[in-house]
């Protein structure tokens, strides 16, 4: 089973060829191909990961991360939209966040401290959005969805914003097989029930949700529903000149469109547990669940060969 970790892994994993690694405890390779970099092999206490990223557009805009200590293991998937500001800053501080609520819990991970370090992370993001607002205004429009998983005496508690996603691998009996169990809910205008949750919460706003070339979006302007950043569609006061036209609202906002409120699942983790893929919906696009976790169960160290975007992180349990 996986186990609480004790050592200090890097604060945020980077694109080969950046930050240090050196007291890390880091096994195994680390390299680029392309627009793909990628660590195949890390040690965290009893069990393995791996990590890749694909660039997919000009500047890099995602980010992720993993982390040991006595509050157990934190990783994090970030993918950030319409710049990196958003994902560089939820990666900067998410965590030292989290780290401040447990410590006012006397030590112990709850939802409860998942979702004041979120809070806290929005709040951070928005006052610096605040103090760039005459010199960089483009940053009230960057935003990222954001997917975490804290493992903490034995029981995972998985967080997230937007459409990235968290699936188990789970050992059936003795059969040698794997099934796969998605442990996330993703906010995405793409799906029904996100459509309906958004009419209820507008119930005065008949195009709170508008079909657009055969995809659903949030004010006819962006898929996701739950974000860190954005703060153009959760601010009147950043929805305004001069940012660009495109992301302006035609009608006054009178309350946030989109939200930074994660959904948090909790699940104890059993002895057939096999391994957890954290991946952006680049991945999801391309593969169904059974179709990542077969992949993983046959081939457990050649993740990257299935990358995309951000994602997918590969714990493996032991």
């Amino acid at each position: 089973m996986l186990q609480p970790l004790m050592n200090l892994l890097s604060p945020c994993w980077k694109p080969f060829g950046h930050g240090d690694d050196s007291s890390a405890g880091i096994v195994g390779r680390e390299g680029k191909d392309g627009l793909l970099w990628f660590r195949d092999i890390g040690r965290y206490g009893s069990g393995e990961f791996s990590m890749a990223v694909v660039q997919a557009n000009q500047i890099l805009e995602d980010q992720s991360q993993i982390e040991s200590g006595p509050l157990g293991t934190f990783v994090g998937v970030y993918d950030g939209h319409g710049g990196p500001d958003a994902a560089r800053y939820v990666c900067d501080h998410l965590f030292r966040n989290f780290q401040a609520a447990s410590s006012e819990s006397q030590g112990i991970v709850t939802a409860e401290t998942i979702q004041t370090a979120f809070r806290s992370t929005e709040e951070g993001f928005t006052a610096m959005v605040t103090d760039l607002w005459n010199t960089r205004p483009q940053v009230a429009t960057t935003g990222t969805c954001c997917l975490v998983g804290v493992i903490f005496q034995q029981t995972l508690f998985v967080a997230n914003l937007g459409d990235s996603r968290v699936v188990l691998g789970k050992k059936v009996g003795n059969t040698g097989g794997v099934a796969a169990i998605q442990l996330s809910t993703e906010h995405n205008a793409n799906l029904e029930a996100v459509r309906h949750e958004l009419k209820e919460l507008h119930p005065h706003d008949p195009q709170i949700v508008v079909l657009k070339h055969g995809v659903w979006r949030v004010k006819g302007i962006i898929q996701v529903s739950r974000s860190i950043g954005d703060v153009y569609m959760k601010h009147a006061q950043f929805n305004r000149e001069p940012i660009n036209p495109k992301f302006r609202l035609p009608e006054p906002m009178h309350m946030p469109i989109l939200s930074a409120n994660p959904s948090i699942l909790t699940h104890p983790l059993q002895p057939n547990d096999s391994f957890l893929i954290f991946a952006s919906d680049g991945l999801w696009e391309h593969l169904n669940n059974d179709q990542a976790v077969e992949i993983v169960h046959r081939s457990p160290r050649a993740v990257k060969s299935f990358s995309t975007k951000t994602g997918p992180c590969r714990m493996r349990m032991s």
